[in-house]
């Protein structure tokens, strides 16, 4: 990968999710030392701080939704702020924050494609397939909306985040790693035609070919964004999460997973979101998640 800039944007706040503690995601990733672990890399790394928004409010859902209005805020500003480090030619990271805030930088992303004639690619790393939308949704928590609302299916203060309806459509989307997928929700996803290689497909093909599939047909021209909710990983490797589902990755398939990527050699953007350090042990998830992320940026054993 040609050297550029990294620029880590700061996005503190639980106001997608079920439970406190996401807001302080960035902070946790900072004491983690994910600026001193790529600069170490031989990469430059801006940290723009955190961005602003609406405190949570903590109120329960209205018409299927929580917190709309501040969770469009929120994901206005990261849609800003993301699209404008993408002008700059800059690699932007998310720091996260819950994973409503996908709905900012990837439509952010998607336009940047538009406006450069790329096609993008998605690999939504998480143990959740986030494709829900109000009528469906058992707790009406928005982190849970995130992929519905980015192909159209959600309010439109959300859909219209970026000026364009939808944002990006299902086959950019590779989703790794789904174990937890609401009733209501499986339908949309396979009427959605998203392709999903769930725990079960790794298991039975293992993260090599999982990964090959999933960065298949790229080229010069695609932008691939990473979206990595922490819950992704198995919660023994990685308790500091508010929605643990047991069979995750373990630590070697999850490596494999950023190394190839890193291999691939297109990775454009990151979010990084869900870590959660009032669950978290003595900060080890937010320090195996920086371990990753410098994985993704091609740290391996050997040279290769």
């Amino acid at each position: 990968m040609s050297k550029q800039t990294i620029a880590l944007v700061g996005v503190p706040t639980d106001i997608g999710a079920g439970h406190r503690g996401a807001s302080m995601g960035p902070e946790a990733l900072r004491v983690a030392q994910i600026a001193e672990k790529l600069r170490a890399r031989g990469l430059e790394v801006v940290d723009r701080g955190n961005l602003h928004g609406p405190h949570n409010p903590w109120l329960p859902p209205v018409n299927g939704y929580r917190h709309l209005a501040e969770v469009t805020a929120w994901n206005q500003a990261t849609h800003a702020a993301i699209h404008a480090e993408l002008a700059q030619g800059h690699l932007p990271i998310m720091l996260g924050g819950d994973h409503c805030l996908a709905i900012g930088t990837i439509s952010a992303i998607a336009r940047h494609c538009r406006e450069q004639g790329r096609k993008l690619r998605v690999l939504w790393l998480d143990a959740h397939a986030d494709f829900n939308t109000a009528t469906i949704t058992p707790s009406g928590n928005i982190h849970g909306m995130p992929v519905a609302c980015l192909c159209g299916n959600g309010p439109a203060e959300l859909v219209q985040i970026g000026g364009h309806v939808p944002a990006t459509t299902p086959d950019v989307f590779r989703q790794i790693g789904i174990r937890s997928v609401d009733e209501g929700e499986k339908r949309l996803v396979r009427e959605a035609q998203i392709v999903v290689h769930d725990m079960r497909s790794i298991d039975e093909m293992g993260m090599r070919s999982t990964m090959e599939q999933a960065l298949a047909g790229m080229d010069d021209d695609t932008h691939l964004h990473v979206s990595f909710d922490v819950d992704f990983l198995d919660p023994i490797i990685a308790p500091g999460v508010g929605t643990t589902v047991r069979g995750g990755p373990n630590y070697r398939e999850a490596q494999l997973c950023m190394e190839m990527i890193a291999d691939s050699g297109r990775l454009g953007s990151l979010d990084i979101v869900e870590l959660n350090p009032a669950f978290d042990k003595r900060n080890q998830t937010a320090k195996l998640a920086v371990d990753l992320v410098e994985s993704l940026f091609g740290k391996s054993t050997l040279l290769r």
